[in-house]
């Protein structure tokens, strides 16, 4: 059974370990998360975004297989199905589907809006024991056409968001989505150290895992990060493993054409990337 995230990120925090949120795009990225946190005893988020959404055929659709898969495959560890970036629309669609937890995006809104309209969806949630994240400070780079440059956030605005009532806050620290560029300045620890201090318990959510470098990772949780997003390695991953099968002739070899073979190596890749994912946050065996 899907639940809010509410009490796997508290728990995290005053573990000083991190749960990862790894986003899912089809059917072998589904399993292949949850049956790497049912393997390690780990918490895990599935990150959908609205663009992954409508290509999995709508919200509806993923809710079903979720739930389908987690009673087949027997997984017990705790689950939350999170909406990634989501619009004030997409959470209200999200809420109705059977997400467990979504994420309101209003960072490219005056703050004042962006307040009016998370505290709309702060009381809907409560009313239906769901977690809800919020962001101040547009994350860099770009998902799902909403593009940022990777500011830091007031830390003042976090606390007025954090006030509210969310369950968790993403703060921009500097950190971009996608693979990181070359002249990259790194995470600003000042910055997050300063929206610790304001927002007390409120575990802290790190978007654009990919890439950083692991002491800045560990550093991040030391100073409250409790959630950490992954989507461009598992990405990757897939796509590289999918790239040797090809490139090596195998689905030329007698039924090597098969779906079940041909995407195989790219799940099994996907595997090892949420395992080392989990390794690094510490979230393994905290079920």
């Amino acid at each position: 059974m899907l639940v809010s995230a509410k009490e796997m990120l508290e728990k995290a925090k005053a573990g000083h370990y991190a749960v990862g949120q790894f986003n899912i795009n089809n059917l072998e990225w589904t399993k292949a998360v949850l049956v790497t946190a049912q393997e390690l005893n780990s918490p895990v988020i599935l990150g959908v975004s609205e663009g992954a959404g409508k290509y999995m055929a709508g919200y509806k659709t993923v809710v079903g297989m979720v739930n389908g898969m987690m009673e087949e495959l027997n997984i017990t560890v705790p689950v939350a199905l999170h909406l990634d970036h989501g619009s004030y629309e997409g959470c209200l669609a999200c809420i109705e589907a059977g997400f467990s937890s979504v994420m309101f995006d209003g960072s490219h809104f005056a703050i004042d809006e962006n307040i009016a309209k998370t505290k709309e969806l702060v009381n809907l949630v409560n009313e239906k024991g769901l977690s809800i994240e919020a962001e101040v400070g547009s994350i860099g780079g770009e998902e799902d056409g909403v593009v940022g440059k990777g500011e830091c956030a007031d830390p003042k605005e976090c606390k007025a968001i954090a006030d509210l009532g969310v369950t968790m806050l993403a703060a921009g620290i500097g950190n971009i989505h996608g693979k990181y560029p070359d002249n990259w300045e790194g995470l600003s620890f000042e910055t997050l150290d300063a929206v610790q201090q304001l927002t007390g318990d409120m575990p802290l959510v790190l978007h654009g895992g990919t890439g950083i470098p692991e002491d800045m990772i560990k550093r991040a949780i030391n100073l409250g990060v409790a959630k950490i997003n992954v989507n461009t390695e598992c990405q990757l991953s897939f796509a590289e493993g999918t790239r040797k099968y090809i490139e090596s002739g195998k689905d030329l070899e007698g039924k090597g054409f098969d779906p079940r073979k041909l995407l195989a190596p790219g799940y099994e890749a996907i595997i090892e990337t949420v395992k080392e994912k989990m390794e690094l946050f510490g979230s393994i065996g905290k079920a």
